[in-house]
């Protein structure tokens, strides 16, 4: 068995390749937020703030609870026809920038193109509210669209989705739906260029075990190899088919795999999707591979809910 990254991609992708090149070289010359201060971070959350206007005008907002709490939420459905399933997003966004209207464009052509509601959750952010804020808040939305699927969308059918920091939270969220007993209710998850090692304890989590969101998240837990802050060390049976969706030129890549490797061992169906040229993020940003990204989660998600 070859187990090489030029074995992992496509090769149809090649015709890709030159025109993402371009776009990220050009891209490279702007200015770089800085992430490795509070200051850097606040920065970009109000440079990155949506404005009332850049939402969409069919989102419905509202605050939904669970058993153990409450937390605001974004409901897409789609323009035509009956819902044939939840999907529930997680945005991204280093735990600290999250904001679910940023989504609301990309949630609507998936509401669209799947025919599927989506739920996107507005969870607590660090470093006002740092871990366990998140990833439960992200437990009390999976609660709430498990028991209102039926009666407020027509559908017992679930996937669930995440990016970067959003992936991490759609993990821990399915781990701790099979602690209650409910594992087997979502039919996949997609999980885009996410963090699973928090703790810097594995080669892919060394390579960005410097970065401020972490201690803006977890800087006060000793143990950060707790499964709950970083899944790669979770007990990861009994989870739901994963599609994991990462770029080339991500310095999440070798966590990916990792998670990747993992997920597959513990029994789970994976299927991996490695992109060249493509940094973090790749899949919001104006190229032919992102739309080619965007098709394979599309076409995964929909082979889900046959």
């Amino acid at each position: 068995m070859r187990f090489g990254l030029r074995h992992l991609i496509d090769d149809e992708l090649a015709p890709r390749i030159a025109e993402s090149r371009g776009f990220y070289e050009a891209a490279g010359r702007r200015e770089q937020p800085d992430l490795t201060s509070l200051d850097g971070l606040m920065q970009t959350r109000a440079a990155n703030a949506i404005r009332p206007s850049g939402a969409l005008s069919r989102t419905v907002e509202c605050l939904v609870e669970a058993p153990d709490g409450h937390v605001p939420v974004r409901i897409i459905a789609p323009e035509n026809g009956a819902s044939r399933a939840v999907y529930l997003d997680i945005p991204g966004g280093g735990f600290f920038l999250g904001l679910a209207a940023r989504g609301d464009v990309r949630n609507a052509q998936l509401a669209d193109a799947l025919g599927v509601t989506v739920v996107s959750v507005d969870y607590r952010l660090a470093p006002e509210e740092p871990w366990p804020a998140a990833p439960d808040d992200c437990e009390t939305a999976a609660l709430w669209v498990l028991e209102h699927g039926e009666d407020l969308f027509g559908t017992f059918r679930f996937v669930m989705g995440g990016a970067s920091a959003g992936s991490n939270l759609a993990l821990t969220t399915l781990l701790r739906l099979r602690e209650r007993g409910h594992g087997d209710r979502f039919s996949g998850v997609v999980l885009q260029f996410g963090a699973y090692d928090l703790s810097g304890r594995t080669p892919g989590g060394r390579l960005y075990a410097d970065e401020y969101f972490i201690e803006a998240h977890v800087g006060h837990v000793s143990d950060r190899t707790n499964p709950d802050i970083s899944p790669l060390f979770a007990d990861l049976s009994g989870l739901p088919p994963a599609l994991v969706i990462v770029g080339t030129l991500n310095i999440l890549l070798e966590d990916n795999l990792a998670m990747a490797a993992r997920l597959s061992s513990a029994g789970a169906e994976v299927d991996l999707c490695v992109f060249p040229e493509s940094p973090h993020g790749f899949t919001l940003h104006p190229t032919s591979m992102a739309t080619d990204a965007r098709r394979v989660i599309e076409s995964w998600t929909a082979e889900r809910l046959i």
